[in-house]
């Protein structure tokens, strides 16, 4: 553990203010994407078989029972289904006022499912970006040394300035490579989140009228 410390001492030391702030960045994303992480699981982000008992509950005529399996869940498909059913329970003959309402609270259930994610978005854009003006200061600065050294150049100097540049870019691209890949990979889960609320509110609304007509022949 003292080695890496002491190693991104080193590494801030050489790259300068840019590698410093990528690595505070890169300390933020890292607890950003932890914490989502958590926050998926903790909420059951995915996990639908609550949601999918309770329709069944529905359909089968134990409103109540459906509802109150409901209310026992975190997740945002369990806390907007049972807004619909509620909904559809005490209001039946108010469909597109209900619809309207389970659609707000569809929108502040998933909005709190997107927090930090905008903030991984651009660390992910914004990194390498750091990083290559990071670059550029470095070139900037090799060849100024280059240019004071006059006829007695010498390579390894040049070298190892351009070595130092080059590494900010590296730095960028490691801080934004796990935080674009992170922030897309919990976006998707937040709209198949989505899709499956959609889904079953639906189911909810229409009573899945289509399905009773269905032939179960070969």
């Amino acid at each position: 553990m003292v080695d890496i410390f002491a190693q991104i001492h080193t590494l801030m030391k050489m790259g300068g203010p840019v590698v410093m702030l990528l690595v505070l960045l890169s300390v933020l994303s890292s607890a950003a994407i932890l914490y989502k992480l958590w926050h998926f699981s903790y909420i059951g982000i995915g996990r639908h078989k609550r949601a999918r008992q309770a329709l069944v509950l529905w359909r089968e005529g134990g409103r109540e029972a459906a509802i109150a399996l409901l209310e026992q869940g975190k997740a945002p498909v369990s806390i907007v289904l049972a807004h619909a059913m509620r909904g559809a329970l005490h209001h039946p003959d108010k469909g597109a006022l209900v619809r309207e309402d389970v659609e707000r609270v569809a929108l502040g259930s998933l909005s709190k499912t997107r927090f930090l994610l905008r903030f991984l978005e651009t660390v992910g854009q914004v990194s390498p970006l750091l990083g290559l003006f990071g670059t550029v200061l470095g070139m900037i600065e090799a060849f100024q040394r280059l240019q004071q050294a006059g006829a007695t150049v010498d390579p390894s100097v040049l070298a190892g300035g351009i070595w130092v540049a080059l590494l900010t870019t590296a730095v960028g691209l490691a801080v934004a490579i796990p935080a674009s890949l992170f922030a897309d990979w919990f976006t998707t889960r937040v709209e198949k989140e989505q899709d499956v609320i959609e889904e079953l509110i639906t189911s909810v609304q229409t009573g899945q009228i289509t399905d009773a007509g269905m032939s179960h022949a070969p």
